[in-house]
């Protein structure tokens, strides 16, 4: 939606020298007007609400009662109850679960080449948890952008990004299935940087916006270290939403917006180009970086290529050791498995843990990296 241009007319009263009878004149029409226009934020939450109905659907499908000896509140959730908290502690469906909705898992994106799954893993969430935290900062960022732009272009922006993330994601975390909306707000901050510097000349407090924009963006990469978080989507959407940001959030200039609006009579400031001359620089390469990264990128992940072999050191953009966590995330988990008929007794490599499982049917044993993966947690 537009802004409304609508004139007001300023009535004056001018008394003539005798005359009992003051007659009114109109003057010129004055416009209020804002340079750019408002819209009305409604894809953002449309996009809220799709994520929260997939959880739900994800719920539904898991059906723990149905396929978990234990489950999380199955007297009152019922079939919605959750999984144990050692299997999920977020409050939410199997992995299982999330991998038939369409997780992003790498070797079937290589093997199956189901490259859908970098998108439709931007959808899905784990549990409660994850699913609040990030439709909280879809809200706040998002419906004051789309405001701003209107929703095509953060509608398209927001996707972009959450397939960028998945990308880089998948490229250095190849062991685990991995599902959220992260990558895609990390690229509405990026956006939001971008936007900030490619339109400086229109921002009053333009060194105290920027800090703090920063500031925000450095405390949401460094919680990203902490075990369990993927950073590497969280860096994928920050640098596609950054560079994108020079596409999709560049503004005209002030000048030329005022020229364009000026009525007849007015003399306009008189500028003949609508962007400026580094805002058209960086669109162009901004477009040429993004090309080339998504192609190059997944050329290297149909192929198979772990970029922890080409990076030696990357493995610490997500997770840092010390001595109050592991990054357990970035190993992979091993069982010994020994089976006598329908009976399978796994034994996890890591932490030694054993169990026997009977299995329903003696020839299918799909589940095993499931339950292994499940031992090892």
């Amino acid at each position: 939606m537009g802004r409304d241009h609508s004139p007001e007319v300023e009535i004056r009263v001018h008394p003539q020298r005798g005359d009992q009878n003051a007659r009114p004149v109109a003057t010129q029409p004055r416009q209020t007007y804002q340079p750019f226009n408002r819209w009305f934020p409604w894809l953002v939450p449309t996009y809220v609400v799709i994520n929260i109905v997939l959880f739900v659907v994800a719920m539904y499908i898991n059906d723990c009662p149905h396929n978990s000896e234990t489950c999380l509140g199955e007297d009152i959730l019922g079939r919605f109850a959750f999984q144990p908290l050692q299997e999920n502690p977020l409050l939410g469906p199997s992995a299982s679960t999330l991998q038939l909705m369409g997780a992003l898992e790498v070797k079937k994106v290589v093997e199956k080449r189901q490259v859908w799954r970098l998108f439709t893993c931007t959808w899905l969430h784990a549990g409660v948890f994850h699913v609040l935290a990030n439709m909280l900062s879809l809200i706040f960022v998002g419906m004051q952008l789309e405001r701003d732009f209107g929703f095509v272009r953060i509608g398209l922006l927001y996707i972009i990004s959450g397939i960028g993330g998945s990308l880089l994601s998948a490229l250095f975390v190849q062991r685990n299935i991995s599902v959220g909306a992260s990558g895609a707000l990390f690229g509405l901050l990026g956006a939001l940087l971008s936007e900030l510097l490619t339109n400086w000349t229109i921002y009053a407090n333009k060194l105290a916006a920027l800090l703090t924009l920063i500031l925000i963006i450095v405390i949401n990469l460094a919680m990203g270290i902490l075990p369990h978080v993927d950073n590497f989507a969280h860096i994928g959407g920050f640098l596609t939403g950054f560079f994108l940001g020079f596409v999709f959030l560049i503004r005209p200039q002030f000048g030329w917006i005022s020229q364009r609006n000026a009525s007849r009579g007015q003399i306009g400031t008189s500028v003949k180009s609508k962007y400026k001359t580094y805002q058209c620089v960086l669109l162009v390469l901004s477009l040429i970086i993004l090309v080339a990264g998504f192609t190059f990128g997944l050329l290297l992940l149909l192929r198979g290529v772990d970029g922890n072999d080409r990076c030696s050191w990357c493995h610490y953009l997500s997770c840092i050791p010390t001595s109050k966590w592991r990054c357990q995330s970035q190993q992979e988990v091993y069982c010994e498995s020994n089976q006598l008929g329908n009976q399978l007794n796994l034994t996890c490599l890591s932490n030694h843990k054993s169990m026997l499982y009977i299995l329903p049917d003696s020839n299918n044993t799909s589940g095993l990296e499931q339950l292994c993966a499940k031992l090892c947690s």
